[in-house]
């Protein structure tokens, strides 16, 4: 019998380049046909074929009071009941900026927009208008949305200038971009001692979640800001994913580094398309109307994502929320650790806040290299196997995963069941 998944990948690839609307939906990483949802509830999503799933992707991310909250549904449909879109100011734009700023000290000010790429992006134009530099610095590993001048990895060499890693992005525009490998804090002064009066800013997942999860080493975070600070480069910490998923105050909060601005997402928008970048007023106040920086969007602050957004940062904040899903995240890292070492096979696992990740290697990562260096295809062996036994993980050994807060012992319990089980037949 032909799976439901099957056919509508099949028809959908006819008219939209490869069948999905973003590529890691494709499972070209692990193989097999994507799967494709039609609900979700709580801590649980279920495919075409009807057939239920434990979700530990959340949307890749905002999902964090679990699928269809009744109070994030509900002031969904208040907010569309009163119109969908205005293109023009509403109190809730206001509500949610005061939100954001009160919850996050580093936000003096704050602009709301619909992409984690379009607030990195901007966040990258507006720190060479502030500037007036044009090279800025990244990670290899960390992501930070499609816009060209952050689709570039690394030359050949420790300082050479940065390659595309996209067809269609001009060589001249990744030229201005720096890639440098993370946790790496004397390649950074290295960096700043070659570059220093041309470098704009520094981006970076200060816990990078588009590698799968690596974790920051203490010296490289205070390396970033006191060259950023030495230099009068602007510091960008890019928390579309860590943001109020580390915790309320996100790494930057968790770690005690001070940004310049820092990009949300995901979160923030509770489900819906919403983002934000905001830092520094005297940054800030270089973005058109005030000043020479241009940005704008049709849909920023759009009151039905607004809404759902608002309401889940109401959700985050209740006390004892986070204690909650960093116990979940730590019984499921080690459990499955516990399963893994039972059958004898090389794995390990970490997490921070909701956030984890999975490595089929000795020890966790710390860097793009050790991660690339992890047993991809003893990844997507265990991704198919869990994905049989009801367990819906990232489609990449590269993602990290996250918990919610609908997620039950339970919930933790089966699936660290069903990784024994897999491992049990594992040959």
């Amino acid at each position: 019998m032909t799976s439901h998944n099957q056919e509508l990948f099949d028809q959908s690839q006819k008219l939209i380049p490869g069948g999905v609307n973003s590529p890691v939906r494709a499972f070209k990483s692990v193989g097999g046909t994507p799967l494709f949802f039609k609900r979700g509830k709580g801590a649980y999503v279920w495919d075409a074929d009807d057939k239920q799933y434990i979700d530990y992707v959340n949307s890749w991310g905002p999902m964090i009071v679990g699928h269809c909250h009744p109070e994030v549904v509900k002031a969904v449909q208040a907010a569309a009941a009163e119109g969908l879109g205005f293109g023009a100011p509403t109190a809730a734009e206001l509500e949610i900026a005061e939100t954001l700023c009160k919850i996050l000290p580093s936000l003096e000010m704050v602009r709301l927009v619909s992409s984690g790429t379009e607030a990195t992006m901007t966040a990258i134009r507006l720190a060479r208008g502030f500037t007036g530099r044009s090279r800025i610095i990244k990670f290899e590993g960390c992501y930070h949305g499609h816009s060209d001048g952050l689709l570039v990895k690394a030359g050949s060499g420790a300082l050479t200038f940065g390659q595309p890693s996209s067809s269609g992005v001009p060589a001249e525009i990744a030229a201005l971009t720096t890639v440098l490998d993370y946790n790496d804090a004397a390649g950074l002064e290295k960096a700043f001692a070659e570059y220093g009066n041309e470098i704009a800013a520094v981006i970076v997942e200060p816990v990078a979640g588009n590698m799968n999860l690596i974790l920051p080493k203490r010296e490289f975070l205070d390396a970033m800001r006191k060259l950023c600070t030495k230099h009068g480069a602007v510091l960008i910490l890019d928390e579309v994913m860590s943001g109020f998923r580390v915790g309320l105050q996100g790494a930057h909060g968790h770690y005690g580094i001070k940004p310049d601005l820092i990009t949300l997402g995901k979160v923030m928008g509770g489900g819906l398309p919403a983002a934000a970048f905001g830092g520094r007023r005297d940054i800030m106040q270089c973005l058109a109307p005030l000043g020479a920086v241009y940005q704008a969007g049709t849909l920023s602050g759009n009151p039905v994502a607004v809404a759902a957004g608002l309401t889940t940062l109401k959700l985050v904040q209740a006390l004892g929320f986070y204690d909650r899903l960093t116990q979940l995240a730590k019984q499921m890292t080690e459990g499955l650790t516990a399963v893994a070492k039972k059958h004898g096979i090389p794995f390990s696992a970490q997490s921070i806040g909701s956030m984890f990740g999975l490595y089929f290697s000795a020890t966790a990562p710390t860097s793009y290299a050790e991660v690339m260096a992890s047993d991809k295809a003893a990844f997507n062996r265990f991704f198919h196997a869990m994905l049989a036994e009801g367990v819906y993980l990232a489609p990449s050994a590269f993602e990290a995963g996250f918990v919610s807060a609908a997620h039950s012992d339970a919930d933790i319990a089966a699936t660290i069941a069903a990784a024994d089980k897999v491992f049990a037949a594992w040959k």
